[in-house]
């Protein structure tokens, strides 16, 4: 593995603190308009300033996002964060890169995540999806969400974990 700091992992997954030595495969997930699609409702292109800003300010405040690499080959899956939401409540959110997709990263990550967000002292933790994201839907209900209402959008869905 490069010059990576692991913060914790799972079978597969070995999940590392943010790193500029990252920054090139950031930006070509981050930029994949299938990738923005699941993410964002108005679409940009993200530049590499922006991207080492991005990564700076999460690492000043000591931010829960990590990169996720595949144990096997060393290559970069995507990006998981926990939000802090107040009240002991976080909020998940997880990219992919369009090529590790469909392999279960993302269920894998996320149900590491959520024990990673209990263990760090989270009481709840939920997330808001598309409602036109049913890939993401259905990886998120693998992990132990359930549709619980209406998101931060009329037309997205507000998920929560639903056990502890």
């Amino acid at each position: 593995m490069r010059n990576l700091e692991k913060v914790f992992e799972s079978d597969n997954i070995i999940y590392v603190k943010l790193s500029k030595e990252l920054v090139d495969d950031y930006l070509k997930m981050i930029n994949d308009p299938d990738v923005m699609s699941t993410i964002v409702k108005n679409a940009k292109t993200y530049t590499y300033e922006e991207e080492i800003e991005w990564i700076n300010s999460i690492l000043e405040k000591d931010g829960k996002c990590y990169s996720m690499i595949e144990k096997e080959t060393g290559e970069f899956i995507g990006n998981i964060e926990i939000t802090d939401k107040g009240n002991k409540v976080g909020e998940l959110g997880i990219s992919i890169t369009p090529e590790k997709q469909n392999k279960h990263y993302g269920t894998e990550g996320m149900k590491r995540m959520v024990e990673y967000g209990y263990s760090i002292g989270y009481e709840q933790l939920e997330l808001n999806v598309f409602n036109t994201n049913q890939r993401g839907i259905k990886c998120y209900e693998n992990a132990g969400f359930v549709i619980d209402g209406i998101g931060k959008d009329p037309d997205d869905y507000h998920m929560s974990h639903k056990t502890k």
